[in-house]
């Protein structure tokens, strides 16, 4: 009786995707290898997209160079690719679906690092906290058993202080005019702007500037 193996999904999509051995990468169609006059298989069809998302992403990570020729050369080639599939709608369809998943993925990767970096901010300003209380704690006491005392001297660590002054403003509303400073700060109305250019009237200094944003679903 006859065994039928399965490929792996991702072994067939590491075959079909373009090595990532050079700079750049190819952002072609792969050819459907079914039967002459039948349309490609389910199977086909994803490792057709599974290798236009590999070359996508290998774009992306040229992004994030410093360099301002080469981001602006692997945006050039995604855009080439794009522009170049203007008569075949399938085509532009399938690499911009690939182009989809990729930013999607980013922006998925962005959100995590985000949440990573707000958790370990929070554990370092607990860490700091807790530092400090230490600190204040240890100053306490050992300034109420030697209170002339301006530096101690421990076995691998010293405490030392220096003095310094600064002011503590009690009641402000006490303090006569001549111990305020005025300080007057100016900025555009651009609620106000907005509705004048809407108006038709003309604004040395501003535009109205309208953009169209746009969400990936």
């Amino acid at each position: 009786m006859a065994v039928l193996t399965p490929i792996p999904a991702s072994a067939a999509a590491i075959e079909s995707a373009p090595s990532a051995a050079g700079p750049s990468c190819s952002l072609q169609r792969v050819a459907p290898q079914g039967a002459r006059g039948k349309s490609a298989s389910l199977w086909q069809l994803g490792i057709e997209a599974q290798a236009l998302t590999s070359a996508i992403g290998q774009l992306a990570e040229q992004l994030e160079t410093d360099d301002p020729e080469q981001r602006a050369s692997a945006l050039a080639e995604l855009e080439a690719a794009l522009l170049s599939e203007e008569g075949n709608k399938a085509a532009l369809a399938a690499k911009a679906d690939a182009t989809c998943w990729v930013i999607e993925h980013l922006r998925a990767q962005a959100s995590y690092r985000q949440q990573q970096a707000k958790r370990l901010t929070d554990l370092a300003r607990s860490d700091a906290g807790r530092a400090d209380a230490l600190e204040e704690s240890l100053v306490f006491v050992l300034t109420q058993l030697q209170p002339a005392a301006t530096r101690f001297s421990f076995p691998n660590h010293e405490l030392s202080s220096r003095k310094s002054q600064s002011v503590v403003i009690d009641d402000e509303d006490a303090l006569d005019s001549e111990w305020l400073s005025v300080t007057t700060t100016t900025k555009p109305d651009k609620f106000a702007i907005k509705d004048a250019l809407k108006a038709g009237r003309q604004i040395t200094g501003a535009q109205l500037l309208i953009r169209r944003s746009w969400r990936i679903h």
